[in-house]
């Protein structure tokens, strides 16, 4: 796990920005704060320079060597690489086998380069692990960049007329923006109203005009002199179908579950594991104490009554005869952490889990270097109460679409509140224009109210409409779990994974997200996920996990380390909260006294306008440390010692 950042220069001068490149790397210390890198790479003919790489290192696999950047084929390649590929020994004996491939090293970032070498682009099709990275191939000029398939590890870039940027963060490219990105004239807010609807800022644009994502499963290609090319190279494909017999395919589940975390728990440090309440965080440290007994387990909770997980995982880390370490939280921990929590983000992420996470990863970097997670779950089995909608729907749904319109105007004359209204404009809207994940938070009419430069052509349907029309002949449930893959699991999810543990130099992997588990999940019949006359969710993953977690697990509910922001900003936290609105800078963005109505009738108890008022909050937090620069985040900036090396062949100065 580490911290990338390369530049690619378009005249051949790269070696004139090394100082600066390597003074923006320190912005990514808790990425890798074991080793630091900075080389520059000089043309094929030696006039000029074209590269230079940064990195910051995580030590996991390979500890004494595989120093990064690293250098392949006599220096004709360089790599820099942030994530895991779990496959790597087989990989190595398969391109030693079949190519009369050469290691130097016995880390994993080798293989990707030497597959690439052989292999060129299609090599990223072998790889199984969660990662970002770049190679430079200086005979042919030209720089090869790739993300995982799900978009577990982060990749960012920005074109410029010196060239081309990349970086695991956004904040390491702000120095190279161009100046029009300073300034509430840089914010993109085209993404900030979608921010506002779906609580996460949606790839592959950020809310800094000019600096863009290389999407998930997506790679990047650049040469002098030409355009920056990304395509897709992964795509998943949902095929449901009847199961005749369903005990066989609970085999294979659990059978795939037990080789991804086999695989997942390869590393040359301690490997622990979060554990909430949930079976799928159960699962996992129940699969992973059979190849480590000795694994241990972290938790988070708070002392309010129906919001802590602690007990349960307790009991379940009792079941399964691993060690567990809680961690407690209160009102002024989430004060005081969040504007360290919202640095760490780039981009606002209203979810109130990003909290509890910060706080469980910190405890857990106090034991282990790596931490093994349940997300992905829920997207790949059909885990959200929300999938059940088509079928409660369903009934509406089947009607002569004259009789949808007529019970659709009848909805919209129905006042607010009045039980059965949403229930009939959700079943008589397409679900095209129904379903956008997990999270809603501001209707377009309140944040017509909102936004100071409210856009009617800007909607929801922009991010989600290209993703449906991949799908259009998939049933809706699985509809729903694809524009999930594609919108909430990698905006929200894993963005909230990757940056609340790499916050603390820590690593965590995520199971689930397996190409191979994909293969298996993506066969689940609809009834298999979310049988009609039950109200379990991901029906096929518990029965094949029922022999694995303890009992009381099986059909529990997901909370998913649920946070307690309505109680707090209606008592200790409301001051603060108003404290922000009033000091942020973010006045000529957004109608603070709007926001500050909504505190104020969420205290008195009119109403519970939590959400809304805690995904103000982050922006607001954001604007002031990322835009007004009025805020420091406290964020401890160690610098270390850059990593020594020898010089390789020509190519490096």
């Amino acid at each position: 796990m580490c911290g990338l950042l390369a530049f690619f220069s378009s005249s051949a001068n790269a070696e004139s920005h090394r100082d600066q490149l390597a003074a923006a790397l320190e912005c990514l210390h808790h990425r890798g704060p074991d080793e630091t890198g900075v080389e520059v790479i000089k043309s094929p003919d030696g006039a000029g320079t074209d590269a230079v790489f940064a990195h910051k290192r995580l030590s996991i696999i390979d500890v004494a060597s595989s120093h990064e950047p690293l250098s392949y084929a006599d220096g004709r390649y360089l790599l820099t690489f942030n994530g895991e590929i779990y496959n790597y020994v087989e990989l190595r004996q398969q391109l030693a086998r079949e190519y009369g491939a050469q290691f130097a090293t016995a880390g994993d970032g080798e293989v990707i380069v030497a597959a690439y070498h052989y292999l060129g682009e299609a090599a990223v099709h072998l790889l199984r692990g969660m990662f970002s990275f770049v190679i430079w191939d200086r005979e042919q000029r030209r720089a090869f960049g790739a993300r995982d398939p799900y978009g577990i590890k982060p990749l960012h870039y920005l074109r410029t007329d010196d060239g081309v940027y990349l970086a695991s963060e956004k904040k390491a490219l702000l120095p190279f923006a161009p100046s029009a990105v300073a300034g509430d004239a840089g914010v993109d807010t085209a993404n900030l109203s979608h921010y506002l609807t779906l609580q996460y800022v949606p790839e592959p644009r950020t809310l800094h005009h000019g600096i863009e994502r290389i999407g998930s499963g997506e790679c990047l290609t650049w040469s002098p002199g030409g355009e920056v090319t990304v395509r897709r190279w992964y795509q998943p494909v949902f095929r449901p179908a009847p199961a005749p017999d369903p005990e066989a395919l609970y085999d294979r589940i659990r059978d795939v579950l037990r080789e991804s975390v086999r695989m997942h728990m390869r590393a040359d440090v301690p490997v622990g594991a979060f554990l909430s309440s949930g079976i799928d965080s159960t699962a996992v440290v129940a699969l992973a104490r059979e190849f480590h007994p000795n694994i241990q387990t972290f938790t988070v909770g708070y002392d309010v009554e129906g919001y802590s997980e602690i007990d349960v995982a307790v009991d379940s880390a009792k079941h399964l005869g691993v060690a567990i370490h809680p961690t407690k939280i209160g009102p002024q921990d989430m004060m005081a952490a969040l504007p360290k929590i919202v640095w760490q983000l780039d981009d606002p992420v209203a979810d109130p889990a990003l909290v509890p996470l910060y706080f469980v990863a910190k405890k857990a970097a106090e034991h282990v270097t790596v931490v093994l997670s349940g997300e992905g779950a829920d997207e790949f089995f059909g885990g959200y109460t929300i999938y059940r909608e088509p079928l409660s729907l369903a009934g509406v749904q089947s009607l002569p679409d004259g009789v949808q319109r007529g019970l659709r105007a009848v909805s919209k004359v129905m006042p607010e509140g009045v039980k059965g209204k949403s229930f009939l404009e959700r079943g008589t809207t397409p679900i095209e224009e129904r379903y956008y994940g997990n999270a809603r938070i501001f209707t377009e009419e309140q944040k017509q109210r909102l936004l100071r430069r409210y856009d009617p052509a800007v909607r929801y349907t922009d991010v989600t409409a290209p993703v449906y029309a991949e799908v259009p002949d998939l049933d809706e449930v699985t509809q729903m779990q694809y524009v999930d893959l594609y919108t909430w699991l990698r905006g929200d999810i894993l963005v909230k994974a990757d940056r609340m543990s790499m916050a603390h130099s820590l690593e965590v992997r995520v199971p689930f997200l397996d190409k191979e588990v994909f293969e298996v999940a993506a066969t689940i019949p609809v009834e298999l996920k979310l049988p009609p006359r039950s109200r379990d969710t991901k029906f096929a993953l518990r029965r094949a996990l029922a022999q694995v977690v303890p009992p009381a697990i099986v059909n529990r509910p997901k909370l998913g380390f649920p946070t307690p922001t309505r109680v707090w900003l209606a008592g200790e936290m409301a001051d603060w909260a108003d404290h922000i609105f009033a000091t942020s800078g973010a006045g000529d963005l957004l109608d603070l006294g709007y926001a500050r109505e909504l505190l104020r009738a969420h205290r008195s108890g009119e109403a519970d306008h939590s959400r809304k008022i805690w995904t103000v909050l982050v922006f607001c937090v954001w604007h002031a440390i990322f835009v007004a620069r009025t805020l420091d985040p406290g964020v401890e900036r160690n610098q270390s010692a850059l990593l020594t090396k020898p010089v390789v062949g020509s190519m490096v100065s």
